[in-house]
C-alpha cells in the first residue's frame, strides 16, 4: 500500500507530513497510552483528534482503519514491509516497542513478563474500570439496581489488591524496568480519579500503587503525552 493515497482515513484527517507516523486518538486512558509511548520513545509523529462522537469514530474514513470504531489507531508509513495501519492500544504499544527496541526487554523471559501485565490491563483493568465508570459516574449511575455498581466496585478493588501485592516488594515499576506495562496500566489507574471513584474502591488503602502512579505521572514524557491530542 502507498501512504497516504491508499488510506481513506486521510480524506478526513489529512497528514501534514506523510513521512511521520500518524496517530488518530483522543485523550482517554486508551488513547494516551499511545501518545505517552510516542513521547517516551521519541518517534516523530502527528496527532489527529478523533472525538468519541459517532461522526468521527463511526465515519467511513475512520472505520476504514479500525472497523471496531474505537480509538486509538495509527498508520506507520515506515512499517516493516511498507505502510502499516494498526488498531488496539496494546498491540500498538507492543509494535512500537519492537520497532524501536525500547521499553520492552530483549530477553524472552523479560518480554513475556511485560506482555503479561499489558494483557492484564487489556483483559482486566481496562474493561472492569470502564464498566465501573459507566455504572458509577455516567449513564449507568441512574440504574436503580445496585448490583452492577457493586460488582464493578468489588472487581476494581480486587484488581487494585493484585497490583498492590505486586508493588509491595519495593519495586518502582510493575515488571522490573520501566516498560510498556506501566504505560498500559497507569492511565487506567488514574481514571479512577476522573470517575470520582477513588474513595469507593479504597484508593488510599493501596499506598504502593498510589506511589507508582505518582511516579509515572512525574515523568516529563507522560506530562507531555497525557493531553495529546488536546480535547479543545
Amino acid at each position: 500500500m502507498n501512504f497516504p493515497d491508499d488510506f481513506p482515513i486521510t480524506r478526513k484527517w489529512s497528514p501534514h507530513d506523510a513521512s511521520k507516523l500518524q496517530l488518530y486518538s483522543f485523550p482517554t486512558p486508551n488513547g494516551v497510552k499511545v501518545s505517552i509511548m510516542l513521547e517516551e520513545i521519541g518517534l516523530p509523529y502527528e496527532a489527529h483528534k478523533v472525538t468519541l462522537a459517532d461522526a468521527d469514530v463511526k465515519s467511513p474514513e475512520f472505520l476504514s482503519l479500525n472497523p471496531n470504531s474505537k480509538i486509538p489507531a495509527i498508520i506507520d508509513p515506515n512499517g516493516p514491509s511498507g505502510p502499516l495501519g494498526l488498531f488496539e492500544s496494546g498491540a500498538i504499544l507492543i509494535y512500537l516497542a519492537e520497532k524501536t527496541a525500547k521499553l520492552l526487554p530483549s530477553d524472552a523471559a523479560g518480554r513475556a513478563k511485560v506482555i503479561q501485565w499489558v494483557m492484564f490491563q487489556m483483559g482486566g483493568v481496562g474493561p472492569m474500570f470502564g464498566q465501573l465508570g459507566f455504572f458509577y459516574k455516567f449513564a449507568g449511575s441512574k440504574v436503580e439496581d445496585p448490583l452492577p455498581r457493586e460488582r464493578y466496585i468489588n472487581e476494581a478493588k480486587r484488581l487494585l489488591d493484585v497490583l498492590e501485592g505486586e508493588m509491595s516488594d519495593g519495586r518502582d515499576w510493575i515488571a522490573g524496568d520501566y516498560s510498556i506495562a506501566d504505560i498500559a496500566l497507569c492511565p487506567w489507574l488514574n481514571a479512577l480519579n476522573f470517575y470520582g471513584a477513588r474513595e469507593v474502591v479504597g484508593w488510599d488503602d493501596h499506598p504502593h500503587v498510589v506511589k507508582w502512579v505518582d511516579r509515572f505521572y512525574a515523568r516529563p514524557a507522560v506530562q507531555r503525552g497525557k493531553n495529546i491530542p488536546a480535547r479543545d
